[in-house]
């Protein structure tokens, strides 16, 4: 009986995890400023009701959409690189929400995904890079990361899925 509970709760996993990333893709071809998009959503409540880990995963994927919907302007090394960074926002998203509130957790997945991300890019791209997109990263992962937590609470209020 208990194999069975794990199995079906395995499934259900699986099951929401790749529904999260197909609604990642979605978000991909929804545009915020140029390459940023309404990909990470789905990654940052998936961190939030399923884990860190799947929240990572999903949010990777879904960077992973946004590139190739994009063309990947910056290469595929590049994109990968953000897939990990943005695999530590989720991760990071969910820790400080979980040890001490929702406005902390969006306070730090918005810096670090915003202008900590392009902060890591300037040996590679210059401070003109840092300086262009900071605002816009900061501004697409305030919204991101406020939508997954609205629907997360919301979710929770009316019992769960």
């Amino acid at each position: 009986m208990k194999k069975e509970i794990n199995t079906l709760k395995s499934i259900k996993t699986f099951t929401a995890v790749s529904m999260l990333i197909a609604l990642s893709a979605v978000g991909a071809l929804v545009k915020i400023f140029n390459t940023v998009a309404l990909d990470s959503m789905p990654g940052y409540f998936a961190a939030l009701y399923l884990g860190s880990w799947y929240g990572a995963l999903v949010i990777s994927f879904g960077h992973i959409a946004t590139a190739i919907t994009s063309g990947f302007p910056l290469g595929i090394p590049v994109h990968l690189y953000i897939a990990v960074i943005m695999a530590v926002c989720a991760y990071s998203f969910k820790f400080f929400t979980e040890r001490y509130n929702s406005f902390i957790g969006i306070l730090v997945g918005t810096l670090l995904n915003g202008p900590i991300a392009a902060l890591l890019f300037v040996p590679l791209f210059g401070w003109g890079y840092f300086i262009g997109w900071s605002i816009p990263l900061a501004f697409g992962s305030f919204v991101n990361i406020f939508l997954a937590t609205l629907v997360y609470k919301g979710i929770n209020k009316v019992g769960g899925m």
